[in-house]
């Protein structure tokens, strides 16, 4: 059997892909911090979530504008949505981002980066292997190779030990439940934006839809929630608590160029580190009230590095038989 050599394209790629998946990861962490600092300071998670998705929305509409391939390629998604081409629900991945920017402005805040992020992983690393396994829509399922669910199992058993002192204190499980159901969700974004990225030609129109579905559905939420409990009266003058939809232009885009590349179990991989190891630094750095770094969450954060390094093991590949070659003519035995 042989393997690509480090030369090989296909080990580029791979390894740019992988980097890319990290970057993405470290900007859920940046966006998750950002925030879930905004909506405990405007005591509203709901008005943090719009936003955060509404700030976004606007940076890709100016972009839309500037850029003809964008337009293009928003055409293209309409036209398949009429002819049939472009299933209805291939368009919805904004609401997977909806359910995750509101569970960082409700629960982030109050769990803690470390809890919420591994909450998050959790359900990131179960619904990646499932997705990878079955494929989704046109998009023929990646192999499986024993390498990336050996990283999967190391990826978890980094999850259990960093959770393992991280819920010490009490917290409420409810609360857990929302950071895990958008894990859940995050990898069925990235694959169905994947596969809009491709048919549209434009990461720019696939992003693009994200945010327009995300927002119609959180301005929604936010306007029965400030039915019921009003609007918050004061906002944060930081600048940068208002950058988190622009961060979540960036990583939802480069997740949508991503996930045909690398398959949607090693992207959703390759952001589990990114999110776990730029989540440490941000609570070494600017670390949040009440929740204090453990030990257990650096070495989970080590090992999630690694088990990444063997999920993107290239999978062997087979030496062709060689030919044999027939005379030709009417020979006899």
């Amino acid at each position: 059997m042989l393997k690509p050599e480090p030369g090989h394209p296909e080990t580029r790629i791979m390894a740019t892909g992988v980097l890319g998946a990290i970057a993405c990861g470290a900007g859920i962490a940046a966006q998750t911090r950002i925030n879930g600092q905004l909506g405990a300071e405007i005591g509203d998670g709901y008005v943090a979530a719009v936003i955060s998705f509404g700030s976004g929305l606007v940076v890709l509409l100016v972009l839309l504008l500037v850029s003809r391939a964008a337009r293009q390629g928003l055409g293209i998604i309409i036209g398949g949505l009429r002819t049939g081409r472009v299933p209805w629900w291939m368009v919805l991945g904004g609401s997977a981002g909806a359910l995750f920017v509101l569970s960082q402005g409700l629960a982030a805040g109050v769990l803690g980066i470390a809890v919420f992020t591994v909450a998050v992983v959790f359900g990131q690393t179960i619904s990646g292997l499932v997705i990878d396994r079955r494929g989704l829509g046109s998009a023929a399922p990646p192999t499986i190779t024993p390498a990336r669910i050996v990283g999967s199992a190391l990826m978890l058993a980094a999850v259990t030990l960093i959770v393992s002192t991280q819920f010490a204190s009490r917290v409420p499980l409810w609360l857990v439940l929302l950071p895990l159901a958008a894990g859940f969700a995050i990898p069925w974004q990235q694959a169905v934006n994947g596969q809009i990225r491709v048919i549209s030609g434009s990461p720019i129109a696939a992003t693009l839809l994200n945010f327009v579905v995300g927002t119609t559905l959180l301005g929604l939420a936010c306007v029965v929630n400030a039915l019921l409990v009003g609007l918050p009266q004061e906002y944060p003058t930081n600048p940068v608590l208002y950058l988190g939809g622009v961060i979540g232009v960036g990583f939802i885009a480069l997740g949508a160029i991503l996930a045909p590349r690398i398959g949607v179990l090693l992207l959703a991989l390759g952001t589990i580190s990114g999110q776990l190891v730029v989540a440490l630094l941000l609570d070494v750095v600017v670390p949040a009230d009440g929740h204090p770094l453990a030990l257990t969450t650096v070495i989970g954060a080590a090992i999630t590095l690694i088990a990444l390094a063997i999920a993107a093991l290239p999978s062997p590949k087979v030496r062709p038989s060689p030919k044999v070659r027939v005379p030709r003519g009417n020979s006899r035995p």
